[in-house]
């Protein structure tokens, strides 16, 4: 680069870049949107100024050079999450690394139902798998005095997660090292909350480019994509008290199953609900 290119010249160059890499990422790929997310990590501008003024010269050679790097990280499917190091989710701004799961917006549904079935001010609940703490800190930060622990079975996924804790200044929050409910003998709680690995190991999904780059213990639990779900519900019911609720996020096409292993562990009042995208994507039931 000779001299600074404008904000808009940017801008297109690492559209071109990601449309150019688009077919292996999907109809899902939004190559124009990830281009200016980078450009405004990279050069510390708002969306509002390179959207007013797109003519405006930026950065040096150091800046372009790193904002080229960070396009062919994202050209090859990395997800834009652990480029940048921050995912939205909720009205939270989360840390993620590559030792945890990147936050899905339909994991929000999961949050939502929590706040529903449990509207007391007071109330103490678990969230199993925690990875970057999304679901727990959520709810920590909508119920100020609920008790909330978090569980995980990796070191590195609770140490993102107690970082996400301390920056956003819900210390209160437990962290536990352990698999699902292991960490908790002899703990009850109002409500228990999951999202699980759900996905078969030879599923072709498996396959999505930006997955590669994603724990595949977060997304797999092995050739039964049920194995975790049905895990969680055979014990589930002994930490829970009474009229307390489970709330598991499963895949799509999993509501019927999940339900049937509910309702044969003896739980009741269970019920599916839709994401945005009209799937069945979690279900809940209450002891």
């Amino acid at each position: 680069m000779s001299e600074p290119l404008s904000l808009g010249a940017l801008r297109e160059m690492g559209a071109q870049r990601l449309r150019a890499a688009a077919a292996a990422h999907g109809p899902d790929a939004t190559p124009e949107l990830d281009a200016e997310l980078l450009l405004i990590h990279v050069f510390g501008v708002s969306r509002t100024r390179l959207r007013s003024h797109p003519e405006v010269s930026v950065g040096g050679q150091a800046e372009y050079e790193r904002y080229i790097g960070l396009l062919e990280r994202r050209a090859t499917g990395e997800p834009l999450a652990y480029i940048t190091g921050k995912k939205d989710f909720w009205s939270l701004q989360l840390t993620v690394t590559p030792a945890v799961l990147v936050p899905r917006p339909e994991t929000e549904l999961l949050v939502e139902r929590a706040l529903a079935v449990r509207p007391q001010d007071s109330g103490c609940v678990v969230d199993l798998g925690t990875g970057s703490g999304a679901i727990a800190l959520s709810l920590a930060s909508e119920r100020r005095d609920w008790e909330v622990t978090a569980t995980d079975a990796s070191a590195e996924a609770l140490a993102v997660a107690r970082a996400n804790a301390e920056a956003l200044g819900l210390s209160r929050v437990r962290f536990l090292l352990g698999s699902w409910l292991e960490p908790l003998a002899g703990a009850r709680f109002n409500l228990i909350v999951s999202n699980p690995p759900y996905v078969a190991a030879d599923d072709p999904a498996m396959q999505d480019p930006a997955l590669r780059h994603e724990p595949r213990q977060a997304l797999t639990p092995g050739p039964d994509a049920m194995t975790s779900l049905r895990t969680i519900i055979e014990a589930a019911p002994d930490y829970l008290e009474r009229d307390g609720w489970l709330l598991l996020e499963h895949g799509a096409g999993q509501a019927a199953e999940v339900a049937h292993a509910l309702v044969a562990r003896g739980l009741r009042s269970v019920r599916s609900h839709r994401d945005l995208a009209g799937h069945e994507r979690m279900t809940e039931a209450q002891l």
